[in-house]
């Protein structure tokens, strides 16, 4: 059952960053051929409250059929269209390093409604370099490039000292929607929208809980009972050594 969409409220941005995982999820199950699910099953599937997901699709205006679930296929494609995956979502990379060249051949941004069109880095032993059928060009290429073929979303991976030049030019001629995977925080005008992906922040949240569970299990002693702690060790964890440059 679907309501409107003329009629949905706006959704808030702790649902839109579910709204991937309850897709995922359910193409999942399109492809073992279930047909429909519910909301029990689905929120288990994800790990989330059964009363979180309902209370997320309701802001889609799906409530799913009492007694029969939600219609795999058919909430797949509402929350494709809430997402904006049923559009064509020209995208460029920028910085053809390891990670780039990973991103330009990862075959799951055709069947998710993104469209790599242009790859840039300044390294001359990468110009023309060809991936995925796409020429690698310097990025002062930018300019023309956008004005054969409005780039929608542009990916900075990059080092970090590149990257606040290499946004600042990816908005000044239009794009309004950023993806940064280089460890640095990206200042940038009203209406432009940046997602920061860090690895390095993630491996750490993970060491986090890690180290939780090594104390909860008594394979770690308790750091206030250590009776020293090497003060280059200290400073090399908290950050606060001599800087090195290279």
């Amino acid at each position: 059952m679907s309501a409107d969409p003329t009629l949905r409220r706006e959704i808030p941005d702790a649902t839109v960053a579910r709204l991937p995982e309850y897709l995922r999820t359910l193409s999942r199950l399109a492809e073992e051929g279930v047909l429909s699910v519910s909301s029990e099953e689905l929120a288990a599937a994800v790990g989330v409250r059964s009363a979180q997901l309902r209370k997320d699709l309701s802001h889609l205006g799906s409530y799913g059929v009492r007694g029969v679930g939600y219609e795999v296929e058919t909430l797949a494609l509402e929350i494709s269209r809430a997402l904006g995956l049923t559009e064509d979502w020209p995208v460029a990379i920028v910085g053809m390093g390891n990670l780039g060249h990973a991103l330009a051949s990862y075959s799951g941004f055709v069947t998710k409604g993104f469209r790599i069109v242009a790859l840039f880095d300044d390294d001359p032993a990468l110009r023309g370099e060809v991936v995925q059928g796409i020429e690698i060009q310097p990025f002062g290429h930018l300019p023309r490039r956008y004005a054969a073929d409005p780039i929608a979303i542009g990916v900075i991976a990059t080092p970090a000292v590149a990257a606040q030049t290499v946004c600042d030019a990816l908005v000044d001629v239009g794009v309004r929607s950023i993806l940064n995977f280089a460890p640095a925080v990206l200042s940038v005008p009203d209406g432009v929208d940046v997602r920061r992906v860090d690895l390095s922040t993630e491996l750490q949240i993970l060491a986090f809980h890690a180290q939780q569970k090594a104390l909860a299990q008594g394979a770690l002693a308790p750091l206030d009972s250590l009776d020293s702690l090497d003060a280059q060790g200290l400073a090399s964890a908290t950050g606060s050594g001599p800087v090195v440059t290279t």
